[in-house]
């Protein structure tokens, strides 16, 4: 089985070779690692691996704990793996002949490994209205929007009104981008964390502001 393991270490020559040896040791093979953001003396890494068959996830946190990192979140992945994966997004709704908002919150969860994506809009009254979802979108539906319109991407914190319990309740990580100027907005839920990274919600708002130009409707 494949997992997402986000894990913060020191950015200095053989940690992380460090780390890839005490993955090894407990038999998880490395498929991919990607630098989510970096500091003065620290990187915050998502690497995937996959586990031996009844191998349990815990080994992975036991063994890059020991190598020196902390462990963020460990997470099944079923994602595919490409390096490209934001100019993939951008062309699939450039290219989409059906609903191409429908298709933005089909695909940005892979990209911004989140576990699902809607476009929510704000009535006059201050009421959210979902437009589309992806498959994992909370049946439970946004009760307020009250933080739309957006000037720029943002995290929006769980607990603001309108942000249903049920969300709390799952510990559901929220960022949200606007959409072409309006009262809309893209937003992705990244349930049980960890927390959006400042660089991420950046990439968010600039595939969005991409996507935004490019309009609706038909391709």
């Amino acid at each position: 089985m494949s997992y997402l393991l986000r894990v913060t270490i020191d950015d200095r020559p053989g940690s992380l070779g460090q780390l890839a040896v005490a993955l090894g040791a407990v038999r998880a093979d490395i498929l991919s690692l990607e630098v989510i953001e970096r500091g003065s003396d620290w990187a915050v890494d998502d690497i995937v691996v996959t586990l031996p068959i009844g191998a349990l996830p815990d080994t992975l946190i036991t063994a890059a704990t020991q190598a020196g990192a902390h462990v963020d979140s460990v997470r099944p992945y079923a994602g595919v793996l490409d390096t490209h994966r934001e100019l993939e997004l951008v062309d699939h709704v450039a290219t989409s002949r059906g609903d191409r908002l429908q298709t933005l919150v089909n695909d940005a969860p892979a990209v911004l490994r989140a576990s699902w994506a809607t476009v929510v809009s704000r009535a006059d009254s201050g009421a959210a209205i979902t437009v589309c979802g992806s498959s994992g979108t909370p049946e439970t539906p946004l009760v307020a929007a009250d933080w739309l319109p957006l000037s720029a991407a943002r995290t929006i914190d769980p607990h603001d009104a309108g942000i249903p319990q049920a969300w709390r309740d799952a510990d559901t990580r929220l960022v949200a981008a606007p959409l072409d100027g309006t009262n809309r907005a893209v937003l992705l839920g990244r349930v049980g964390g960890p927390d959006f990274r400042p660089s991420e919600v950046a990439r968010l708002g600039y595939l969005i502001g991409i996507i935004g130009s490019i309009g609706e409707g038909s391709g």
